[in-house]
């Protein structure tokens, strides 16, 4: 129950303060927030964003359709249903580990061009190169 009053008293607090703020100092956060966005560095990392995103995005999706093609094909093979089924989990299973290695590279990507980006952005906040 105290942390629903606390909500509450704290959603009250930023309205009525929010409020005194008004318009204008809403515009004034807006135009210097626009300004930082604009900003070469910011731009460069959002660039920089946008290819990552192009080039490693799409290797985890190529690797499921490629795992359900090698299902699908296991499922539809010659033998009895038994036969079929048995292919197809055995199938599922390897293309399974391969999707499980791909969503673990393209984790590992995300994650050093994440590290990267604010690697360099803690160096231009430094003055440094």
């Amino acid at each position: 129950m105290k942390g629903k009053v606390g909500l509450v008293i704290g959603l009250a607090a930023g309205y009525v303060l929010g409020s005194r703020a008004g318009r204008e100092r809403y515009e004034q956060i807006k135009a210097q927030a626009l300004k930082v966005w604009n900003l070469d560095p910011v731009q460069e990392q959002v660039g920089k964003a946008k290819e990552f995103a192009k080039s490693s995005a799409m290797a985890l999706p190529s690797t499921l359709w490629d795992s359900a093609v090698k299902v699908t094909k296991a499922a539809s093979s010659k033998g009895t249903p038994g036969q079929r089924l048995d292919s197809a989990i055995k199938v599922g299973k390897d293309s399974a580990d391969d999707v499980r290695s791909a969503a673990e590279a393209s984790a590992k990507a995300v994650k050093d061009a994440a590290d990267e980006a604010f690697d360099e952005g803690s160096d231009a906040g430094r003055g440094g190169a």
